[in-house]
Parts: structure tokens; C-alpha cells; sequence
């Protein structure tokens, strides 16, 4: 299928090179060779970093011949890889477009510096979300995304018994095969314990004493730990938004999953599938419009809360909070509207009722048509 960035990366590609992170599996090789014509990893111009007789060929400067675009695929897991996309870069622009992808955040992994500035544009490629795979969206979409995951091979395959042992070899490759390549780590059993544990924790306040307990390790060791699983699109934690009027949290962080369909309860799964598509929206913006986008949540020390607010370069677009039921009106929805400037609250749940409140800025909302007319990606 064709994904949502393929238009606007291929448009970048005229002018400057491409640079597509994004977890495992999530389609990042298949896009690319969507823009070679559909092609295979036979292709000459297709050149991986994991494979020996490529890696040989790029420390020495060399590439395949008479290719107008050139896709090298998980170079960042190589120290000096900026400098070396940097040369090659600059030595062959006017006749050679770049594409380089990879499944880790390739703008953390800049190993003391960011020697390309200027010469490329970043994307982040999202699992599917509930719009892209259908513009006008149905409940059984929906459901199927819920059960599935957002990732292409097992959302499109629908098998329970293969996306069961997908879960299990995709887990092993993160930890295993990304992880270890990128960060000098003995722990490996921890962190996939840690792993496991994450789980468990989808959309609560993560508490790293907590883990640090469960894990008998220090607070620095699983501190480094959870970033490092952010660092390879296992996971994502978003802060606090507050004001002056609330007395919102400070710096407790809520923690969500790439993949929301291994959550153990509906509740935790829909909200994580709502953060992640939230997410994409805050994503795309950035990579592709340049806005600056922020996912928070609402959360006062009284435990009021609303589950997410989105921000456009600093100032609050709408709030949501996320219901499995068709329930009435959140009261910490009305309680907020009161207290901020977010211009509007939406309510969203996997039902059919459709509500508006104008007297405290409010929307009870299906997710289906949320989707299909504000997030629109």
C-alpha cells in the first residue's frame, strides 16, 4: 500500500536528501522501494548496511553505477555514518538522490554533531493510523487496528496466530539486533524485562523508582534503559501542559507503545492507539509543514485529568480524552475549560454518539469521525 509521506518524500528528494526514521517493520524499506519503481532488495541501488559486501563498498566511497537515487538503508548503526552520507552526499548531489532510512532515532544518533545540516529533510514514518487506512473510516476499521497493530504486515494479513509470533520476533529484533548494534549495553536481559514491564504501564504516570524496585537496578541504569527503548521506537513518553490558573504536574511523564496492540486491557490499548495517531498528527506537521508540535497531557495534583493536549508552536490546539464507553461528559473537561485557553475539548470513544457543549468549548465524539475531520493523516 501506498503510505502517507511517499508524496511529500519524493518531492524533498529534488532538492535535497531524505532521511526516514521510524520503528522495524513499519515500511520504511518497502517506501523506499516504492520510489525506485516498486523494486526488491536485489536492486543495485538499494544498499544495506547490514550486508557485509555493501558495508565494504561504502567505507570506500563506492556505489553502484548509471542510479539516479541511491537508498541507504540502517547506515546509522555505523559510528562516522554522518560524515560518510556527507561525502558522498557532496560529491554526487547534482546527479544522485539520497534517500537514508533507518529503525532507530537518527536524530539522536548523531555522534557529536549534526555534520549534514542543511543538506537534508527528516521524516518520521508512523504505523498505520485509523485515516490512512481509510478516509472515511468505519468501527471495523477501527477494531481491526485495535486487535492488529498499526504496522503494515500484520494489520493487512489479520491473522491472530501470525501477529502472535510476529510480537514475539519483532521484540528480539529491537532489543537484540538494533539495540545491541547502536549502545555499548550488558543488560540485555533487564532491558527486555524492562521491556515486559512497560506493558503493564501503558498511559500511567511512569514511575522509574517503581521499575527501579521491580528490576533491582539503580535509578541511573533504568533511567538510561527507558531512553534507550525510546531511542529504538519501543516506546514514548509525553510530559505535562499547564498554566498559571491549574496546578499541573511539573515533570511527570506518561509512557505509550509503538505498538499499542500488545496492551493488556481495552482501555489502556485505545488510549495508546488515540496517543499514537495523535502523535503521527504532531509528527507530520513538523516534518512536513515545520510547525513546532508538542503531545502533552493535562493533569493537576488533585488527579484531574484530561489524557491529551496538542500544541502548534507553543499555544494549545484541542484537548482529548479518551473513553471506551459512550459515557457522558468528562467533569475535568469542564473543569479545565474554565481554567485555560485550549480552544476546544473532544471526547472521543469507539461508539456512535456525537455531542457538542458549547458552554465549556466540548465535543463528545466518535474516534471514526475525529479522525476523518480534524486529524486527516
Amino acid at each position: 500500500m501506498k503510505r502517507y509521506l511517499n508524496g511529500n518524500i519524493q518531492e524533498d528528494l529534488k532538492k535535497r536528501m531524505v532521511i526516514l526514521g521510524g520503528p522495524r517493520q513499519v515500511g520504511k524499506t518497502t517506501l523506499s522501494l516504492q520510489l525506485l519503481g516498486n523494486a526488491d532488495e536485489d536492486h543495485p541501488a538499494y544498499l544495506n548496511w547490514d550486508y557485509p559486501e555493501n558495508r565494504k563498498d561504502l567505507v570506500e566511497g563506492v556505489l553502484p553505477a548509471n542510479q539516479d537515487m541511491i537508498i541507504l538503508d540502517e547506515i546509522h548503526k555505523y559510528d562516522g555514518w554522518r560524515n560518510l552520507v556527507k561525502g558522498l552526499y557532496d560529491k554526487n548531489k547534482s546527479k544522485i538522490k539520497f534517500l537514508i532510512t533507518g529503525s532507530a532515532r537518527l536524530d539522536f544518533y548523531r555522534r557529536g554533531g549534526d555534520s549534514l545540516m542543511g543538506r537534508y529533510n527528516f521524516y518520521r514514518l508512523h504505523p498505520l493510523s485509523l485515516f490512512e487506512v481509510n478516509m472515511a473510516p468505519t468501527f471495523g476499521d477501527l477494531e481491526r487496528l485495535l486487535k492488529f497493530g498499526g504496522f503494515p504486515e500484520m494489520y493487512l494479513e489479520k491473522d491472530e496466530r501470525s501477529w502472535k509470533k510476529w510480537q514475539r520476533v519483532r521484540v528480539s529484533k529491537v532489543i537484540k539486533d538494533d539495540l545491541l548494534s547502536l549502545e555499548q549495553v550488558r543488560e540485555v536481559s533487564q532491558i527486555e524485562l524492562l521491556a515486559s514491564l512497560l506493558v503493564d504501564r501503558i498511559g500511567s504516570l511512569l514511575s522509574l523508582n517503581s521499575l527501579r524496585e521491580d528490576l533491582n537496578c539503580s535509578h541511573e541504569a533504568v533511567s538510561r534503559w527507558v531512553q534507550i527503548l525510546e531511542n529504538v521506537y519501543y516506546c514514548y513518553r509525553i510530559g505535562p501542559y499547564g498554566n498559571s490558573k491549574i496546578k499541573s504536574l511539573k515533570k511527570d511523564q506518561k509512557l505509550y507503545l509503538w505498538d499499542w496492540s500488545v496492551s493488556k486491557t481495552e482501555g489502556a490499548k485505545f488510549e495508546n492507539l488515540v496517543a499514537s495517531n495523535l502523535l503521527k498528527y504532531c509528527h507530520f506537521h513538523e516534518d512536513v509543514e515545520g510547525d513546532e508540535m508538542e503531545l502533552r497531557f493535562l493533569r493537576d495534583k488533585e488527579k484531574r485529568e484530561v489524557d491529551f493536549v496538542v500544541l502548534k508552536n507553543g499555544k494549545p490546539l484541542f484537548a482529548v480524552e479518551c473513553k471506551t464507553g459512550e459515557k457522558g461528559l468528562s467533569k475535568h473537561i469542564s473543569y479545565f475549560s474554565k481554567r485555560t485557553e485550549i480552544p476546544v475539548f473532544y471526547q472521543v470513544h469507539a461508539g456512535q454518539r456525537w455531542v457538542k457543549y458549547d458552554d465549556v468549548r466540548a465535543e463528545i465524539i466518535p474516534f471514526t469521525n475525529f479522525c476523518a475531520g480534524i486529524l486527516k493523516v
